[in-house]
Parts: structure tokens; sequence; C-alpha cells
């Protein structure tokens, strides 16, 4: 029985849409080419931060995010920015009983964002406020801590193969592969996608799956 779910954030609880559109922006490079630059990366299984570094050759991404803070041009997250089925999906989840978890990879700025949206969950994290990013075991264990329940209780939904399914289910968590954005499209269909617990389209999904 399942007693919390894990959410990762990119692409699973937000688009992506505007943080690029703002690097791309920032860095005077056409907001297309940098979407196919990331398409690029990811179709070859590369961290999609290469997409800056194909844009601007040399770029030290840290610094150009202190920099874009610096003047009020840093990460913005608001409601336009959630995909529509995720306030209902987590909120029908907590009504059932289920504990409600958010973590990802993200920045530190990121997750004081989120937790300014009032989601209902009970708790939200990123990979920046704890110093460890998936797919690393240390970030699962986390992960575990945060749910408070054991990791065969324990649910965590994401898109990508390689940064959530195969590494929460090497820390013994359930897996739910979500068939979203671009990770979450490209290998819907793939050996690590098939190995996920369970396999949806929308978050509107999950209660039914979870709530026995």
């Amino acid at each position: 029985m399942i007693e919390a779910v894990v959410f990762d954030i990119g692409e699973t609880l937000i688009k992506d849409d505007r943080g690029w559109n703002a690097w791309a922006d920032w860095l005077g490079v056409p907001r297309h080419t940098l979407s196919a630059l990331v398409g690029a990366v990811v179709a070859q299984g590369r961290d999609n931060a290469d997409a800056l570094r194909l844009a601007c050759p040399g770029i030290d991404i840290e610094a150009e995010y202190q920099e874009r803070l610096a003047v009020d041009q840093g990460e913005r997250i608001d409601e336009t920015d959630l995909y529509p089925d995720v306030r209902p999906a987590l909120a029908a989840l907590r009504a059932a009983g289920l504990r409600v978890t958010i973590a990802g990879n993200q920045t530190a700025h990121a997750g004081d964002l989120l937790r300014s949206l009032d989601l209902p969950a009970d708790v939200i994290a990123t990979s920046g406020e704890w110093g460890v990013a998936k797919p690393e075991p240390a970030f699962f264990r986390r992960v575990v801590e945060l749910a408070g329940a054991s990791p065969e209780h324990t649910a965590y939904v994401g898109d990508h193969p390689q940064n959530d399914l195969l590494p929460a289910a090497a820390a013994g968590l359930k897996t739910v592969h979500l068939r979203r954005g671009p990770y979450g499209h490209l290998w819907a269909d793939t050996p690590a996608t098939a190995t996920a617990d369970w396999r949806i389209n929308t978050l509107s999904e999950l209660p039914a799956l979870l709530c026995d």
C-alpha cells in the first residue's frame, strides 16, 4: 500500500518554458535556437545545461545565474507555470491520506518560489537546498527521510528514466513514469521506462492508481 508520494519538479509539476526563454533572452540567443539545442542534448542523453554551453561557449552558468538575480531577472515561478492537473491531483492524494512531498533538481531559490505557491503538499525541498542532486543515491536517501514512509510504501513520480525512475527504484521506492516534457516523451517506450511500476499520461490518473 502506498503511504507517500514524492514528485519531481521540472516537467512533472511545472513547465520549463519560462526558464529557458529567460535564459535565451538573457544571452541574446533566439528562443527557438536555444529550444532546439535543449532538444538536441536531451536526445543525446546529456545534461540539459549543455544547451547553454553550446549557445554560449565558455559560459560560467553559475556566475550568469547570480548576475540575473542581482538585476531582478532571475528565476520566476508562478501559478501559470504549473501544469493544470497539479493542484487537483496533489489535493486528491492528500485527501486520501497520503503524505505528499515535492523534491527535485532545482535551485534553493526555486524551492522558495514553489513554497510561496501554497501547493497542497506537506513539504517541498530541492537539490540546491540539500547540496546533492539526482541521480545520486544520497538524494534519494533524503527523499525517503522526507517522505516519512518506508521506501516500499513510497512512490516517486517523474519524467526522466535516468534521473528519476532508475535511481528511485535502486533506493527501493516504487516508481511512476509521467509521459510529459522532452524526456518523458522521448524515452516513453524504452526499457528503462518499462521498469516503472506505473506509467501515466497525466497526474489526474494517480489518485485512482495509488489510493486503494
